[in-house]
């Protein structure tokens, strides 16, 4: 990508988010992406390539940190135990349901093993609250709603990839299947991730507390953002967790620790330009990749398969909130209907697609089925949360 059509595509994202401005319940990203199709037929853009690399190293780290550092603590603390819970143990619970319901019923459309099948589920299973979370606050008073959603999409990044990975090497013959290998790698990159960047995090709160220079401060955020990604990654744990957690406890700690206010104004103004110029590119950039896979003769199998992962992320959400007391006086069946819809497909989703198709030498109808579903989840989703959140908690 030339520095000419990066400079285009920026400009086109300010009009787009300048639209915003004016419309509150307007979801850019879809129509970001929809330009992004739109642009493929172009000869000047349809030379871009779009790479699991440029999303994963080069957008990814500044997304993750900028989310994770605004995300409230109080947010956090308040739903917790559900946030984790969705962000593993429900991540997993939707990778085997979705995985079997797909293989279920791709047989006359598609020939895909149960791996396979699994291996489309951890694909489709990660949320993204870009295009969510703003209307949510918007349409309805209800900010717990939106604090479960975007706090459970910065830990699923994390755990999705894992998963993604052990069913990928089991589906590329790379290693054996087994539950206690899969459960042990699990754990070992998780929970290496997240210590990693959580002791750097700390580590790097403690020279913001001490360093009076607003440019120096910025410059230690960007160092931690992605260095700490990069270092995850060298180690063999999971960069994008590291980078969650990593700005986590910098957001704990400058709201415990940290007297300069002027910290939090500077990284808020840098960081600010830094997510909304590269959602602009990126999502532009997922409409003009996304233009050349999308097949129709697989469209119907794609809205299927779509209905399933709602479907299973709502019995997947309901069940376990019913199972326990503390949750069940707390998320009804409205509040568990709000939070499945909300939790749309995107940028990890299609990082994974691309990940798949390197891997696996060429994706083919995989990746045709993917990215239509993804492109599916983000249409319909992102223009239903208002109508669908006013309905479900009008007061």
């Amino acid at each position: 990508m030339s520095i000419n059509q990066t400079i285009l595509l920026l400009l086109i994202g300010y009009l787009i988010f300048t639209l915003d401005k004016k419309q509150e319940n307007l979801p850019v990203p879809m129509i970001l992406v929809f330009i992004g199709i739109g642009l493929s037929f172009l000869p000047y853009f349809s030379t871009i390539e779009v790479t699991e690399h440029l999303i994963y190293h080069v957008f990814l780290p500044a997304l993750l940190f900028v989310s994770a550092y605004r995300f409230p603590p109080e947010g956090f603390k308040r739903n917790s135990h559900l946030i984790i819970f969705l962000a593993t143990i429900g991540i997993i619970l939707t990778v085997g349901l979705l995985g079997a319901a797909i293989y279920a019923v791709s047989g006359p459309f598609l020939s895909l093993s149960l791996i396979g099948a699994m291996v489309m589920a951890a694909v489709l299973t990660p949320t993204d609250p870009v295009s969510v979370v703003s209307i949510l606050k918007n349409s309805t008073s209800d900010e717990r709603m939106a604090d479960v959603v975007e706090g459970e999409s910065l830990l699923n990044d994390g755990t999705s990839i894992v998963i993604f990975s052990v069913l990928m090497g089991m589906y590329t013959g790379h290693s054996d299947v087994s539950l206690f290998s899969f459960f042990g790698e699990f754990l070992l990159v998780s929970l290496g991730g997240v210590g990693l960047g959580a002791a750097f995090g700390w580590l790097i709160s403690k020279g913001v507390h001490y360093t009076h220079n607003r440019e120096y401060q910025v410059m230690l955020s960007i160092v931690l953002a992605y260095g700490i990604f990069n270092l995850a990654e060298y180690v063999g744990v999971s960069g994008v967790l590291a980078t969650v957690s990593a700005g986590l406890l910098l957001s704990f700690e400058y709201g415990k620790t940290i007297k300069e206010e002027h910290f939090k104004e500077t990284l808020d103004g840098f960081w600010g330009v830094v997510e909304t110029s590269a959602l602009s590119l990126l999502f532009l950039l997922i409409g003009i990749e996304a233009a050349g896979y999308l097949a129709a003769p697989l469209l119907g199998l794609a809205v299927i398969v779509f209905l399933l992962s709602v479907v299973v992320r709502f019995v997947v959400i309901a069940g376990s909130t019913q199972l326990f007391p503390h949750w069940r006086r707390k998320i009804s069946w409205r509040h568990s209907a709000l939070l499945t819809w909300a939790g749309l497909k995107g940028t990890m989703s299609i990082f994974l697609i691309l990940s798949f198709e390197a891997e696996a030498d060429g994706g083919g109808s995989f990746t045709a089925l993917a990215f239509a579903v993804v492109i599916i989840s983000l249409v319909l989703q992102s223009v239903g949360v208002a109508p669908i959140s006013k309905r479900l908690l009008k007061s």
